[in-house]
């Protein structure tokens, strides 16, 4: 606002104090928005530093590994995982401060190798929309330039040769090319195809990537484990902002599963491997919404469940870990898990052939026989069966529990089994009175069942960072699989369209939502 000197001469009194107003108002608008900036760039680099000091340490590893007291097997995995926490941490600091690299100081580009002569091409072509000048003239075609993608589809290479013609106005001398199409590494070789491929190798069927570097040189392409390592850890980046936005969307649901399963991480500066968790959270098996996000963290504390769950309020279907209690005293409904009841009872009578624990999975089979007759009711009906014929049941059986309970000396197998259920009795028959409950738990010990196999061929996790990367694709691919899709189709997709989504948009890239553009 420019107020000239001359004009203030015809105000009058009120007129100057609302001008004063007015610029009293701009003033303090502006100092906000200058602070805002202030914390945006304290914040910035505050993470800059904490980034920086992170691939320093990464860095002193990489080039200090021959002190690590590890087999050979181990190494070419701590190799693996410190090659792409670098390329993630360089990735985010790029986005961080895009302005640190100038056209002063070029970066050192390490000399390429062409890809194989013999694999099979396939020509792109990228023209302008008008081959008509902003003069009028009709532009000239002076040649072009060539560059070079491999692709892959499951079992076969071949390289994608982007070709953008150039056209030159004679009268005007403009140059006009097609844009370069949007690539989620870019200047990389790999396209989507690619990149999906290795994600789902490594994620999917636990082909570590020296395992892949192995693969592809007998297909005839020289693609180095650490070259596949950065790849995988720009990708993790990249699809991060797509797995917040699955979380959000679970946590916007009023009933979630819960598990967690042991993994051992690796802190190489340490030379030994410890106990990590990975925990994971799906909606209720009745929900329409089919989706599971997995969460690394490096223990099994219950700081870590609060934390994931945030202000979240709803029904949490879990097993009787500590660490959930909090979140109950908080406002979360407990939903107990009558598999682990039912698991308490069967071990019992395996191992001592106990007639009671037999009779108690017996009372736990028919309310079973129920949930199959009720699975593909909808929640109103499903409790009124649910009220007609297991809630009898469920009386039956805790009137049982309690008298057998009386005859049986403390401390012995059979009162812990009858102990576990008893005291957790309300939580454990908290479906009875909610048709969209389920009556356990083993919707999400199913989806967290691939991450306890594959780990046999993982090892460790490399690091905390490398954990995350991992519980991130992992989340996207078994939702992917939860929904019907195949997980390289979808990635594949994914990939090729993430460099020019929308942020406002990207919900339409989750797995429930995801419609292929080449169906």
């Amino acid at each position: 606002m420019v107020v000239a000197l001359e004009s203030l001469q015809h105000l009058n009194a009120e007129q100057l104090r609302t001008l004063a107003a007015e610029l009293i108002a701009r003033i303090t608008q502006q100092g906000q928005i200058i602070a805002a900036k202030d914390n945006d760039i304290l914040y910035r680099q505050a993470k800059i530093d904490k980034l920086t000091h992170e691939l320093a340490t990464l860095k002193r590893w990489k080039f200090a590994r021959s002190s690590e007291v590890l087999n050979a097997g181990q190494i070419s995995l701590l190799d693996e995982t410190i090659d792409a926490d670098i390329a993630a941490i360089e990735q985010e600091l790029k986005a961080l401060a895009p302005a640190t690299k100038t056209d002063t100081q070029p970066r050192q580009q390490p000399k390429r190798a062409a890809l194989p002569a013999g694999l099979p091409r396939v020509d792109i072509h990228h023209e302008p929309d008008s081959t008509t000048c902003g003069c009028g003239c009709q532009l000239k075609r002076i040649g072009q330039d060539v560059c070079e993608k491999l692709d892959y589809t499951p079992g076969v290479f071949t390289v994608e040769q982007h070709i953008r013609g150039k056209w030159a106005c004679a009268n005007c001398e403009t140059l006009i090319q097609a844009p370069v199409p949007a690539q989620i590494i870019d200047k990389g070789i790999p396209t989507a195809g690619l990149l999906a491929q290795v994600l789902v190798a490594k994620y999917s069927d636990h082909l570590p990537l020296y395992r892949q570097e192995r693969i592809f040189s007998r297909a005839g392409v020289a693609l180095p484990r650490s070259t596949l390592a950065q790849w995988v850890g720009i990708c993790g980046v990249q699809l991060q902002p797509l797995v917040d936005a699955l979380k959000n969307e679970i946590l916007s649901h009023s009933v979630l599963h819960a598990d967690e399963t042991p993994v051992q991480m690796l802190k190489p500066g340490n030379k030994k491997t410890h106990r990590a968790y990975l925990w994971a959270y799906a909606p209720g098996a009745f929900e329409d919404l089919k989706a599971v996000v997995y969460d690394f963290c490096e223990s099994r504390a219950g700081e870590h469940a609060r934390t994931f769950l945030g202000e979240w309020k709803g029904s949490l279907v879990c097993d009787d870990y500590a660490g959930y209690k909090a979140g109950f005293v908080s406002g979360i409904t407990e939903v107990g898990c009558m598999a682990h009841s039912r698991r308490k009872f069967f071990d019992l009578h395996v191992s001592s052939k106990s007639q009671i624990a037999a009779q108690a999975c017996t009372y736990i089979s028919q309310l079973y026989d129920v949930e199959r007759d009720a699975r593909h009711l909808n929640a109103a009906e499903r409790l009124q069966i649910r009220q007609a014929r297991s809630k009898p049941l469920a009386d039956a059986f805790k009137e049982w529990m309690l008298l057998q309970r009386q005859k049986i000396t403390d401390g012995s197998a059979t009162a812990k089994a009858l102990d576990y259920s008893l005291k957790r009795w309300t939580a454990l028959t908290q479906f009875l009175d909610d048709g969209q409950l389920p009556i356990d738990n083993n919707w999400i010990e199913n989806q967290i069942r691939p991450i306890a196999i594959g780990r046999n061929n993982w090892l460790f996790a490399g690091s905390l960072r490398a954990g995350q990367r991992a519980a991130a694709v992992m989340s996207l691919i078994q939702s992917a699989k939860l929904n019907g899709h195949d997980p390289y189709a979808y990635l594949k997709d994914v990939l090729a369209r993430l460099p020019t989504q929308k942020n406002s948009q990207i919900e339409e890239l989750l797995p429930h939502r995801w419609h292929p553009t080449n169906p």
